[in-house]
């Protein structure tokens, strides 16, 4: 099982949707490396910190999994998305995506400056930018 981190606007989707919703499409990712951490390396049961980003304070706000392994972003061929990619294709869908579940909300937020003063999280590639 890996641990990966997960970023969202609260304004757009946030832990309490998440929560709402049960499992939601993480959609919309048009990053080729984190495309790639998704379509390669994310598997069933790894866990997700959920951070809010551009939120004040942003930080670390509960923790998800993945429930469903990549698969075609359909927002890329939706040209009424903000998403939308005028060269993915059925054969060549460029963009993936995955499901996660909810599973705690934490009690407060954990800013990434806390995260960086665990020794358990030195290794974390996140941290170490």
């Amino acid at each position: 099982m890996r641990y990966w981190l997960m970023k969202s606007e609260p304004d757009t989707y946030s832990i309490d949707d998440l929560k709402r919703d049960c499992v939601g499409h993480w959609d919309g990712v048009r990053n080729y490396q984190a495309r790639n951490y998704m379509r390669d390396q994310m598997h069933i049961g790894d866990l997700i910190l959920f951070y809010h980003s551009n939120a004040k304070p942003p930080g670390v706000v509960g923790i998800a999994k993945v429930c469903k392994e990549a698969y075609p972003d359909h927002t890329a061929q939706d040209p009424n998305s903000k998403y939308f990619d005028s060269k993915a294709s059925d054969e060549d869908p460029r963009w993936m995506m995955v499901d996660i579940e909810y599973v705690t909300k934490f009690p407060r937020i954990v800013s990434l400056d806390e995260m960086r003063d665990l020794p358990s999280l030195a290794e974390m590639v996140l941290l170490k930018k």
